[in-house]
């Protein structure tokens, strides 16, 4: 079962568009970046303190699928959430939606997102230790893996 969806606005930078101000396709990537991390940080930490000890959070597939461009100027929202997790894996879907969506339902909404898809997509990843090693949360950091459950089981 997925999580509810965690909501995150951002306006459309100069510097992120082409010459026509159309979105540069790879940007969409970063704002799934920043989806995720927004997402670790509700629940009381981040990657770097994540990273701090001793786990590391490597991409290891992505899927991104462009319906229509965002341009320059343009509200949208980066809408982040858990689609399936394990100890050793965890696999987020994100959706980029036309508009400030918080202004209307705030920072967490259950049901799928309305509005207008500009892109969807998700990305996979597995835990590892420093040496690369795949690791079990639940085993090396249980009060994080607790912490993930529970947002994502929300």
């Amino acid at each position: 079962m997925a999580s509810a969806w965690l909501l995150h606005p951002l306006r459309v930078r100069y510097q992120e568009c082409d010459q026509m101000g159309v979105v540069y396709h790879a940007n969409y990537v970063n704002w799934f970046e920043i989806g995720r991390t927004e997402w670790v940080r509700r629940i009381g930490c981040d990657y770097r303190e994540i990273e701090t000890r001793g786990l590391l959070l490597p991409l290891v597939k992505l899927d991104v699928n462009f319906v229509q461009p965002a341009r320059y100027d343009d509200w949208i929202t980066v809408c982040t959430r858990v689609a399936d997790k394990t100890a050793l894996r965890i696999e987020f879907e994100s959706r980029i939606m036309k508009g400030d969506l918080t202004a209307s339902v705030g920072r967490v909404a259950k049901d799928d997102p309305a509005g207008e898809l500009l892109v969807s997509g998700g990305t996979k990843h597995v835990w590892v230790n420093k040496e690369w090693k795949p690791v079990r949360l639940d085993r090396e950091l249980p009060e994080i893996w607790a912490a993930f459950k529970a947002l994502a089981e929300a």
